[in-house]
């Protein structure tokens, strides 16, 4: 085992999670599919270290894990949606279950890079599907300084307006330079709190997979649905 995937959670408390006990009728078992999101191009991005720590745990409690590298993906409206780096941040959007949101604060709220991203991700559906209505999130803050939630606050207001299921609990890493060691975090009570979230976003995902419909059927937009078709309808009879 190299010593990028050697565990720093004790593996006696990281207990197995039933999946079978949480997922709803019909559900076939797979693996949850989990996408990353970090918020920093930097070579040495603690929004990004601290989200692979977040995988190695998902990993570990049996969730599949992708990242999508923000590097070349241009700012929203300046380049057709046809472009490589957007159709790839799609395409995973699409694939995954529930998300990780990991920033950094600059200048007191989250990254350009991290908005970026989800302004590239509609609301509207792709192929007949919404990329992210009713998927679970979980979110993680960076900090150079003194602890802060300024971002974690903001991306929860985020993932509401992306109709996305955003878990109760978040991570927020004050001096974030402090916490890591040759490019992993040192055991400490802020990785038990990631250790937490992760836990809980593999839960939550289990729970609410395969309920979307359930969960997010929206009066306002039966009513809108059903205005729409009446008049496509009308229009046909002219």
């Amino acid at each position: 085992m190299s010593q990028t995937d050697v565990p720093l959670y004790d593996p006696n408390m990281l207990r197995p999670i039933d999946f079978s006990a949480l997922a709803g009728p019909g559900d076939d078992g797979h693996a949850p599919r989990i996408l990353l999101l970090y918020g920093s191009l930097r070579p040495q991005s603690y929004s990004r270290a601290v989200a692979e720590e977040g995988a190695r745990i998902l990993r570990a409690l049996g969730c599949e894990t992708k990242f999508f590298d923000p590097t070349g993906l241009p700012l929203p409206d300046g380049a057709p949606d046809s472009h490589p780096k957007v159709q790839e941040l799609r395409e995973l959007a699409l694939w995954s279950e529930g998300m990780v949101w990991s920033s950094p604060e600059r200048h007191g709220a989250m990254t350009g890079v991290i908005k970026t991203q989800i302004d590239w991700i509609p609301l509207s559906a792709i192929g007949g599907v919404r990329p992210t209505q009713g998927k679970t999130l979980a979110l993680i803050q960076v900090s150079g300084g003194s602890q802060s939630f300024n971002s974690v606050n903001q991306m929860r207001i985020l993932g509401r307006w992306m109709r996305m299921i955003t878990i109760p609990n978040q991570s927020s890493l004050p001096k974030a330079w402090l916490e890591f060691e040759n490019g992993r975090m040192k055991p400490s009570p802020f990785y038990n709190r990631v250790v937490d979230v992760m836990e809980e976003l593999a839960r939550f995902t289990v729970m609410t997979r395969g309920r979307k419909e359930m969960l997010v059927d929206r009066y306002s937009e039966r009513v809108e649905t059903a205005e729409e078709l009446h008049k496509r309808v009308s229009l046909k009879d002219i």
